[in-house]
């Protein structure tokens, strides 16, 4: 290709793009869901929270399903002012009870709402919501409102596998994972600092 073919190409992908950037007037939170059976929902959550916090904007952090181990996402942001609330029992198919999962589940919900509700903070990230609404240990209907009742500026994140279709329907933004390959599927243990 030519450079001047090249450059003609370039200019009508810039008027594109300067095209939808110039029709992007709305100023609001958005409603974000990372979903998929790849990996990577939880890194880009806490990746998305990170900007943010690096541009001085605040968060919170609601974790469902986490155990007590070492979590290096909390390491960092909690000393960056970020709250975090943690479910921590554990995986759903170490614990195999449904009524204090359900319990702990509802617990932790508890600040997700205070969070949902709160006009100072700008992002909100429910790690591993979807798993709390398949489980049936959160109402769908009351997730719904609380994200329909946020503050107008207010972004949430939302990861997991299997997000019902009313999330992804009320979502502004859903990428979908899929896995390509895991070294966990060659045997190769999750590492710290890497895999969590």
């Amino acid at each position: 290709m030519s450079e001047e073919r090249h450059q003609q190409r370039q200019q009508r992908l810039k008027e594109k793009v300067d095209a939808r950037i110039a029709g992007a007037r709305e100023e609001r939170g958005i409603v974000i869901v990372f979903t998929g059976n790849g990996k990577g929902k939880t890194t880009a959550g806490f990746g998305t929270v990170t900007r943010a916090v690096g541009h001085g904007m605040r968060a919170g952090v609601i974790q469902f399903i986490k155990g007590q181990w070492p979590n290096g996402e909390r390491n960092l942001l909690e000393a960056h002012g970020v709250e975090f609330q943690v479910m921590a029992t554990g995986f759903t198919w170490n614990t195999q009870n449904r009524v204090t999962g359900r319990a702990a589940a509802r617990e932790v919900w508890q600040h997700g709402l205070r969070m949902l509700a709160d006009e100072t903070l700008d992002v909100v990230l429910l790690e591993k919501l979807t798993y709390m609404v398949t489980c049936d240990y959160i109402d769908l209907s009351e997730v719904i409102e609380a994200l329909q009742r946020r503050p107008p500026n207010q972004t949430v994140i939302i990861t997991g596998r299997a997000c019902h279709r009313e999330l992804l329907d009320l979502a502004d933004t859903v990428s979908e994972l899929r896995p390509v390959k895991h070294a966990f599927d060659a045997g190769i243990k999750a590492q710290q600092g890497i895999d969590w």
